[in-house]
């Protein structure tokens, strides 16, 4: 004989089937919506970046490492009427990693070497126009030089109240220019590694040096930088390691190309930077930085 088929138990075994149907679908229109998500996230077109290197600013004779006030302002004023905005070594920290956005058309500017003008002539134009920039020291220009011969714009360096006040500002980040590797004399130029150097006695030479100023801004300011500069773009492979164990995050050297800024952290070591002289005019140097 036949069993009598059981409604109930129809309707239940249909009511569960159902659930797990619309249990599936949802699964997987999220499953589709993450991986799309995050492709968009991983295929973000590489950003083009400026960057901007000056050294010394001050009203005198304008020099191939030298600007005055007015070529400065004349810069600042370019970019903002252009449609520029200034970002941080910080803001490009965090979009490498997957944080935060840049703006649509981003410039870094960089000062290098630590001179007294970027504080008393650079940074006012700044907070005109409303921009930011990374200002590298040399330690030991900074202990010896600057405590030394204090304030005087056209030479002087920071002393570590002046460093304490560009921090505070919100204007200038610090960065590392190593404390005693900013020289060309002797065997070494720069903190590039010697050719008879092993790897190891090269890390520990300059672990030694950027810990130093590394230990010194932290002690002063609060701050440990994330941004380091090449005395003259001098660079060797085997810095990056020691670079990275001391907190760098982004590192500027002097060859002038354009930059393109990714989701890849690894990105910002080795950025490339055009040397502000002073020996050309706003629209000469503009014409040739903006180059893509």
């Amino acid at each position: 004989m036949y069993e009598c088929c059981n409604v109930r138990r129809f309707l239940e075994f249909l009511f569960i089937d159902v659930i797990i149907f619309i249990v599936c679908v949802i699964f997987f229109f999220v499953g589709r919506l993450l991986i799309f998500s995050s492709a968009d996230s991983s295929d973000d077109e590489p950003v083009f970046l400026p960057v901007i290197m000056y050294h010394s600013v001050y009203d005198g004779t304008p020099r191939d490492y030298v600007v005055t006030p007015e070529q400065v302002e004349s810069d600042l004023a370019w970019l903002k009427n252009n449609g520029y905005e200034s970002v941080t070594a910080q803001q490009l920290a965090d979009y490498t990693a997957g944080a935060g956005g840049l703006p649509e058309k981003p410039v870094l500017i960089t000062f290098d070497d630590g001179f007294y003008n970027n504080l008393s002539e650079a940074l006012p134009l700044l907070e005109k126009y409303d921009m930011h920039a990374i200002v590298s020291v040399v330690g030991k220009y900074t202990d010896e030089c600057a405590a030394a011969d204090p304030h005087v714009s056209r030479y002087s360096y920071l002393t570590w109240e002046d460093i304490s006040a560009l921090a505070a500002s919100g204007r200038m980040e610090i960065g590392n220019h190593t404390y005693d590797m900013h020289s060309l004399n002797g065997e070494r130029r720069g903190c590039m590694k010697l050719s008879g150097e092993t790897n190891e006695e090269y890390a520990e030479k300059l672990r030694q040096d950027i810990g130093l100023l590394q230990t010194e801004i932290h002690q002063h300011t609060g701050i440990t930088p994330i941004a380091f500069a090449y005395p003259f773009g001098s660079l060797s492979r085997e810095s990056i390691p020691v670079l990275r164990e001391c907190g760098i995050m982004i590192t500027l050297t002097c060859f002038e190309r354009p930059n393109y800024i990714t989701r890849d952290p690894d990105c910002l070591f080795g950025i490339f930077r055009y040397n502000r002289s002073g020996l050309y005019s706003t629209e000469e140097y503009m014409a040739k930085l903006m180059e893509q």
